[in-house]
């Protein structure tokens, strides 16, 4: 098939690259010229496991084009994909759809007389958005006199960062929002070479899928930080609990490791969307507006835990940082718990020198610039006044930490991250404090 995808962030890319690698002639629309230029050159501007190899046989394979012209791409694709960014409006938390509209409204200068076009929503999007892009594309094709069949669809992205490629191509779901059978059918026919059950919906239902998977993940990574911290009152060990509380099988273990909250583009942003979707609804999620709350609350815990080792004095006192991007093997730093705690450190007038495998560079262009880099995780914490470890990249699990003894100004390690178990660390002699855990 002839697809092309509007957008060519995180979502957009790895969906035309992998649409592309099943054989199908793909376009990739972006108004950002730099990037088109970088894209041409199989330079991707993410880091993402797997994707720069597959971009890059894909391109030689003539599979996937990359353009700024989207009168180009809806001459030459039936289906167009839109995956263009949604941010959170700070002010409310509900998704910002100024993107969506403004390719809702040049898709409504673009297509022509005779022309059918599938416009299928892969962006995180509100309840009833993608009706009502289909409401305004044909009311702007109307007012332009343009006699053109154009329908659209909700097909949600469930795409992790750090493993994006595989969830693509090995999905545990398709979901596939339309009331048109015609561009149900096409869908179903462009996903079924990947072999996972296509659930068929309305475009509303579809939406809200999206939203109350992230929703009910993140209300797991905050229920287990929640037990975490009683387990810590009570002596008892959260390692332990998760792995108990896991093996039922109602539950499952996925998103019961404790730590410091999650960050990233989407459970931040979709938990308070949904907060605001609801309360639209006359509905008040007190379930959710709690897990944003607990979220929120676990970064400051850990940074008062170093605050109360040190009995507030930590103004002098270098910290070396490993980890900063929101999780392992990506270098997105969205919403990382990194930022908060790297700034309430910085607010004590502690030094900070940090280290990332990928992330670095993004750092860079978020954190404050007092903050110092390392080219590895041994040179962050040489002659620091203790760890802290906010990523669990499995490089650092797999530190000499008998050099990293020897290189701390004292063996003192804050692990956000629970990587580490604590017996080890004891009998190694750290001063080792981790989450849901004895400090030892």
């Amino acid at each position: 098939m002839k697809i092309a995808v509007i957008g060519t962030g995180y979502v957009g890319l790895v969906t035309g690259v992998c649409f592309a690698d099943l054989g199908n002639e793909v376009i990739g629309v972006d108004s950002d010229e730099s990037k088109i230029r970088s894209l041409r050159a199989g330079q991707s501007p993410i880091y993402e496991p797997g994707l720069v190899e597959l971009l890059s046989s894909n391109i030689r394979r003539r599979r996937i084009v990359f353009t700024t012209s989207l009168q180009d791409a809806v001459n030459r694709c039936e289906i167009l994909f839109i995956a263009v960014g949604t941010p959170q409006d700070k002010r409310t938390g509900e998704a910002d759809l100024s993107f969506v509209w403004e390719v809702a409204r040049q898709l409504g200068n673009t297509i022509r007389t005779g022309q059918t076009r599938r416009i299928v929503v892969k962006s995180t999007v509100p309840v009833g958005t993608t009706e009502s892009l289909e409401s305004r594309i044909r009311s702007r094709l109307k007012a332009r006199r343009v006699r053109a069949a154009v329908t659209a669809a909700s097909n949600p992205e469930f795409l992790r960062e750090g493993s994006a490629v595989r969830d693509f191509m090995e999905p545990d779901r398709v979901v596939i929002g339309t009331g048109d059978s015609k561009t149900r059918a096409l869908l179903v026919s462009l996903y079924k070479p990947l072999g996972a059950p296509i659930l068929s919906t309305d475009p509303r239902s579809s939406e809200m899928i999206k939203y109350a998977s992230n929703a009910l993940l993140a209300a797991k990574i905050s229920f287990i930080n929640e037990i975490a911290n009683v387990c810590e009152g009570i002596g008892a060990n959260i390692i332990d609990v998760a792995s108990g509380v896991g093996m039922d099988k109602r539950i499952g273990a996925h998103f019961l490791s404790a730590g410091i909250g999650y960050g990233g583009s989407c459970f931040p942003k979709d938990t308070e969307a949904l907060v605001y979707i609801a309360g639209k609804g006359g509905v008040r999620s007190q379930i959710l507006e709690s897990v944003v709350a607990v979220n929120k609350s676990q970064r400051r815990r850990f940074l008062d835990k170093i605050i109360r080792f040190y009995k507030g004095r930590l103004a002098g006192r270098r910290f070396g940082v490993m980890g900063l991007a929101f999780k392992p093997n990506t270098d997105d730093m969205r919403e990382a718990p990194s930022i908060d705690i790297i700034r309430g450190l910085l607010k004590k007038g502690a030094e900070v020198v940090a280290y990332d495998p990928v992330a670095m560079d993004a750092a860079r262009r978020v954190l404050p610039s007092a903050v110092r880099y390392a080219q590895d995780p041994y040179r962050a914490v040489d002659g620091a006044a203790a760890a802290v470890i906010l990523t669990e990249w499995n490089e650092f699990k797999e530190l000499d930490l008998s050099k990293v003894k020897r290189l701390l100004a004292r063996p003192v390690i804050f692990d956000g991250r629970n990587i580490f178990p604590v017996e080890d660390m004891e009998q190694m002699g750290f001063r080792y404090i981790s989450i849901g855990r004895r400090a030892v």
